[in-house]
């Protein structure tokens, strides 16, 4: 189940991420692993998570590559080092949808999310590469914690996409 999108202002977010150039394919397989990278590093530096962990889609090409921050938001800013990257996801307004059901679905989703921007003649914060599509914050929060709920039909995950100016 999807929620109609809705555009919401958002401050910036200052997050620390690890990045990674995977296929579509190896999405579910290669980016999780470094969420408890990223957590595990979070805690040696002593850094407050201030939301849910997300998927940051920076490239995408569905023919080749993706690139992908696997990242969490921040209470206050940090350096990074090493793999473990220190940013800010940008203000701005942003088309928000919340999505209850299986992870395999949010293709569809991000689908309907595309379709509906298109419906409304709106532009995405996003430029033509030769890489493929640069999105300026293109989201997934993943606000259910599987240890918690181990029924993945159940989870919850809110796509969060920057509209352009």
């Amino acid at each position: 189940m999807q929620t109609e999108p809705r555009i919401v202002e958002r401050a910036e977010q200052p997050y620390a991420a690890i990045t990674s150039r995977v296929t579509m394919q190896e999405l579910g397989t290669k980016l999780p692993p470094l969420t408890g990278e990223l957590f595990g590093w979070l805690g040696a530096h002593g850094a407050q998570q201030a939301g849910a962990p997300f998927w940051k889609y920076n490239v995408v090409d569905m023919e080749r590559t993706l690139e992908v921050e696997v990242g969490v938001p921040l209470a206050a800013p940090v350096a990074g080092d090493g793999r473990v990257l220190a940013d800010v996801l940008p203000a701005g307004r942003y088309a928000f949808s919340s999505h209850t059901g299986h992870p395999a679905e949010l293709y569809h989703a991000t689908g309907a999310m595309l379709d509906w921007a298109a419906e409304q003649g709106r532009a995405w914060d996003m430029a033509d590469t030769p890489e493929g599509q640069r999105w300026a914050a293109r989201l997934e929060f993943y606000n259910t914690d599987p240890q918690e709920e181990p029924d993945m039909n159940k989870w919850e995950t809110d796509l969060v996409f920057r509209l352009a100016d």
